[in-house]
């Protein structure tokens, strides 16, 4: 049998005290109403000491559903409804304490104090953890890209300001793409993008491609190796033939990697891959080249010493034959919408049926939380494999 819980104060702390078994009266607080600014969320122990400790933000433009935002990851934010009445009790406030009235068994005739309902919570918000949007991030940084013609104008240029408008600082990136400051300094990375001046920019391809140019051809004269690049030299050279010191560092670290990093200037050494894919991208701007003409031209192009593989350009270009001809033709794997349903249609827009061996390198990098690359697999592909020796085919749901 059910005791009534006696000394009740009227406020949520009575609530938390409550002995099991044990029952206490409600009524309503003087405020009771719908409190539609009063949402429930249920969060497993893991995010709780960053919700206690502020570290959580909620990101999303007012056209799009709000996503929260810890240090390091992404979570949707979705409602679920309740079936049973969910009593949302304030702390204990003397001024609003209600009492009830006698009851009418003598043998329960004190007047007592009463917890007071301030809302009837209808449900309650979940997060389910996402990958981080930044397929956003790339248009607002392709909107307005750093190209040559801003190093001679940007001193003293009217309108400057104007031109800004476009342009995005990490404040206003933060407010625009829905993902984890971890997740958005990835995105960032992965673009090759460059603060300058304050704002997050992609430097045009072109001008990448002369700065490049420059540092390989100041190699030559210098006697530079390619294994041992002094940080301070190389962009002090850059700067004097007209490039800006931000932009010739960007080109060590868009190109290659810290080998040494002492007290004085850091060493780099350029990265055979990044330079063979740049200078393959560089061949088929224009369109499909026969391969053979290709690789003749992309050998020449490749700096004196490294060494060029066409399993290098996995996920840049891709191969197909008319006859007894094999061309090539770009389709680089950053150039994809990072959102699987996106991207799945762009591959069977580029090809109605993939080969394993060249769709993989195509959605290794898609990162779904709690769903495997089998599971990307099974929800937006259909597989055909004749017998168990074939190659598997890959076709659109």
């Amino acid at each position: 049998m059910e005791q009534k819980q006696s000394g009740c104060t009227g406020g949520a702390e009575t609530v938390l005290n409550l002995q099991p078994n044990s029952t206490i009266s409600i009524t309503y607080h003087p405020h009771f109403g719908p409190h539609d600014d009063l949402i429930l969320l249920e969060i497993d122990d893991k995010l709780l000491p960053d919700v206690l400790h502020q570290r959580v933000t909620l990101r999303g433009q007012p056209n799009e559903d709000a996503v929260l935002c810890t240090q390091s990851k992404t979570y949707s934010i979705k409602f679920v409804g309740n079936s049973n009445s969910v009593f949302l009790i304030p702390p204990v406030d003397q001024s609003a304490l209600h009492e009830l009235p006698q009851y009418s068994d003598e043998k329960d005739d004190d007047q007592r104090v009463v917890a007071s309902v301030i809302k009837v919570a209808p449900g309650n918000m979940e997060l389910v953890e996402v990958a981080p949007r930044l397929d956003k991030l790339k248009l607002l940084l392709l909107e307005n890209p750093f190209i040559s013609e801003e190093v001679s104008e940007k001193e003293g240029l009217e309108g400057m300001d104007e031109q800004k408008t476009n342009l995005f600082k990490w404040n206003d990136l933060i407010d625009r793409v829905q993902a984890s400051d971890d997740e958005l300094r990835s995105g960032l990375r992965a673009l090759s993008a460059v603060e300058i001046d304050g704002y997050w920019r992609i430097v045009d391809e072109k001008y990448m491609g002369t700065i490049l140019n420059m540092l390989l051809h100041n190699s030559v004269l210098n006697d530079w190796s390619l294994d041992a690049l002094g940080e301070d030299e190389v962009v002090g050279v850059l700067e004097s033939d007209g490039f800006p010191r931000t932009l010739g560092l960007h080109c060590l670290q868009v190109y290659g990697s810290k080998v040494d990093e002492g007290v004085g200037s850091c060493v780099w050494k350029l990265d055979e891959r990044r330079l063979c894919i740049h200078f393959a991208r560089e061949i088929l701007k224009d369109g499909k080249r026969k391969m053979e003409s290709f690789l003749e031209e992309w050998i020449q192009k490749i700096p004196d010493g490294m060494q060029a593989s066409f399993d290098m350009l996995e996920g840049e270009v891709l191969t197909e034959k008319f006859g007894v001809e094999t061309w090539v033709h770009a389709f680089s794997v950053s150039s994809l919408p990072s959102n699987p349903a996106a991207r799945f249609s762009m591959l069977f827009q580029e090809r109605p049926k993939w080969e394993w061996k060249d769709l993989q390198p195509y959605i290794r990098d898609l990162t779904v939380p709690g769903l495997s690359s089998e599971g990307l697999l099974l929800k937006y592909t259909r597989k055909t494999q004749p017998n168990s020796d074939a190659e598997p085919v890959f076709s659109a749901r």
